[in-house]
This record gives C-alpha cells, sequence and structure tokens, in this order.
C-alpha cells in the first residue's frame, strides 16, 4: 500500500520512486511535506548550490508550417507579425552578448516552409566566426525532425553536420507532453512523443547533452505528467544524456486554447517542481524557467527541489508572445541577489553545467 510514509522513506534513503508513488504525491494537498522530500533529495545532488548562466536568445524566424494550439509564437508567410531574421543581425546579438560576458546562445525558432538546411548550417557557422566563445544551444528535435525532412538525410548524418557547424548542445522543447493522446489534442501537427525520444536518443549517441521540458497545465492530467517523466527517467537511464529537466507552465492567454483553461497556481507550479526533483533521480538538475513562473515562485521554487534558475536569458519571445508578464530579460545581479535571499549559494556555470564562479 502507498503511503506518505513509505515514500518519505525511500526519499531518505535514495531509493527510486515510483510512477504510482509519484502519482500519489500529485493527488496529495500537503504541500509542504512534498516540498521537504524534494528539497531532501536536491540537496543530496547539489548542496545548497544554485546554478544560472549568462545567455541571450535568439529566435531565428517565428514563421512556421506547424500552428500547434498552445502556441502563440508562430506565423504563417505574410502574417502581421512574421520574420526572419538576417544573419548578420542573429552575429550582431551574438557579439553584443559576448560582450556583455554571456557564454551561451539559446536558438529555437519556427519550421519556415521556404528555408533551406544549408541556411541552418550557415547560421551556426557564422554565430561561431562572430563570438567563438559562446557555446551554441540550438534545435529541438522537432527542429531536428524537419531539418531531416527538407533536406532528405537521416537524423544521424544531421546532427553531424550540425555539430560540424558549430552545435555544441540541444535545448529540451518540443516534448510538450509525450503521451500521444494528449499530444493529439495540443500539437497534432508534431513528431509524436517516441520520435522526439528517438530523436534525443540519437542526440545523446551523438554526443549531444540535451535538455528535456514538459509542458503543463492544459489538457493534461497528473497521470500524464508522470508517464511523461517516466520516459524521460528510461531514457536517461539508457544514455546518461539529459542535463536538466526544465517544466514549463502553460500560458494560456494568446494561444488558442485560451477559452478552456486558466493559467497554473503557485501550488500547482509548486508541487510539479517537486516531484519532479523527487521522480527523476538520474537527472541532475531541475531547473525553474523564471520568464514562465515569475520570479517570485522561481524563487520559492529553491526551496521545493530546484537548483537550476536558468539564465539572464535577453530578449524571450515564445513564452512572451503567450502572455508572461514577467521582464524579457534578468540582470546577472538580480538573479545573484534573488538565489542568496533564499539562503542558497549562486554559482555561475556553463552550458555543460561546469562551474564558472560561485558568489
Amino acid at each position: 500500500m502507498t503511503t506518505f510514509e513509505t515514500i518519505a522513506q525511500k526519499v531518505h534513503d535514495g531509493l527510486r520512486i515510483s510512477s504510482e508513488e509519484a502519482l500519489f504525491l500529485f493527488e496529495s494537498n500537503d504541500l509542504l511535506a512534498i516540498g521537504k522530500l524534494a528539497a531532501v533529495a536536491n540537496e543530496r545532488k547539489n548542496g545548497r548550490n544554485v546554478y544560472f548562466n549568462v545567455n541571450r536568445h535568439i529566435n531565428p524566424t517565428n514563421i512556421c508550417v506547424n500552428r500547434c494550439a498552445f502556441c502563440a509564437f508562430s506565423r504563417t508567410t505574410g502574417e502581421d507579425g512574421a520574420y526572419i531574421l538576417a544573419l548578420d543581425e542573429m552575429c550582431k546579438r551574438a557579439r553584443e552578448a559576448e560582450a556583455e560576458g554571456a557564454t551561451e546562445i539559446h536558438m529555437v525558432g519556427g519550421l519556415h516552409p521556404d528555408l533551406a538546411f544549408e541556411f541552418y548550417e550557415e547560421v551556426l557557422a557564422g554565430l561561431r566566426e562572430a563570438a567563438p566563445s559562446l557555446h551554441i544551444k540550438a534545435f529541438t528535435a522537432v527542429e531536428i525532425e524537419y531539418f531531416s525532412r527538407i533536406s532528405g538525410l537521416n537524423i544521424e548524418t544531421v546532427l553531424e553536420r550540425l555539430k560540424a557547424a558549430g552545435l555544441g548542445s540541444m535545448p529540451g522543447g518540443g516534448a510538450e507532453i509525450l503521451v500521444e493522446d494528449v499530444r493529439q489534442k495540443i500539437c497534432p501537427e508534431k513528431i509524436s512523443g517516441s520520435r522526439w525520444l528517438e530523436i534525443i536518443r540519437s542526440a545523446h549517441l551523438a554526443g549531444l547533452k540535451t535538455n528535456a521540458t514538459m509542458l503543463y497545465g492544459h489538457v493534461e492530467e497528473p497521470a500524464d505528467r508522470v508517464a511523461h517523466m517516466e520516459m524521460l527517467r528510461t531514457l536517461q537511464d539508457e544514455t546518461g544524456g539529459f542535463q536538466a529537466f526544465i517544466p514549463l507552465a502553460f500560458q494560456p492567454e494568446n494561444s488558442d486554447l485560451k477559452l478552456d483553461i486558466k493559467a497554473t497556481s503557485g501550488l500547482d507550479d509548486l508541487k510539479t517542481l517537486a516531484i519532479s526533483r523527487i521522480f527523476l533521480d538520474n537527472f541532475h538538475h531541475i531547473k525553474a524557467y523564471w520568464i514562465m513562473l515569475g520570479e517570485k515562485i522561481a524563487q520559492v521554487s529553491l526551496a521545493f527541489g530546484v537548483n537550476d534558475l536558468d539564465g539572464t536569458v535577453v530578449e524571450e519571445k515564445i513564452g512572451h508572445d503567450a502572455g508572461a508578464v514577467t521582464p524579457q530579460a534578468m540582470t546577472k545581479e538580480g538573479i545573484i541577489r534573488l538565489i542568496k535571499k533564499a539562503d542558497k549559494v549562486p554559482v555561475e556555470r556553463d552550458t555543460l553545467y561546469r562551474p564558472l564562479r560561485t558568489f
């Protein structure tokens, strides 16, 4: 019989909890007790350290052949607000980021109907030449699949060519909810959950570290969240290629789902982050994406098993197009202050979680 006490004993003993036990926690209303267990699991891995990096987001285009119901970022060609950034402009932003002390470019975009695969190779090579010290973290599994389709190349060849052009690692976007019936409701145009996992496995085997996300707070149930995390945990057992897990709170304001769904509550956000930390015992890092959660919930989450706050970001578009009301950037000093006020130790890191400076 599953009880809170049996789960707590497992966590204190460093043992893995089951999917049934994770679902039990989602159904529990004892948020503080769940948070304490997550804090135990996190301290075992990370002590009091909370990581952040100085990064810059670049979204090459918002024109996309997919029009997912949850997405407020994508546009069709000719639609108001549709854009493509020129390579010179992207390189300019990269040079600015490098000059400001950034260590990472985070780059994702729409699936443009008219751009060839070689365009993306040119972008990577251009960014690498313009700002050689920056690590380029780019392209979701959905984008990699699209590059394979438009080029006629297999996934492995696409990844090797992108690496040769300058790709250093991949973000974890496009996962949404990996459970297929949920996926059919929110993004039927997108690749299947099993295909997402296949591509990420290929990336790991190619030597590329990735993150993993979960978009929650829309039409999914707690059991779908647990199933999603179980798939990730299983793949991590196989490859060890995931760096961080990032639960993303759905922003309904400007999406096609907004009439049916309200924004997540702080309670749900904290519970989801905490259970992620407890369940994903083979992930070293759980990230609170302050852009979508807000600075205050992100700060509180540091007592609920979270050990990473992403970065300075600069000019985030996807969450804000969906209705996020947070700033589009946070200063390095602001992140450090936020972490210290939570009685944690700020650690500036690079993309691969190598510590650069402890404050």
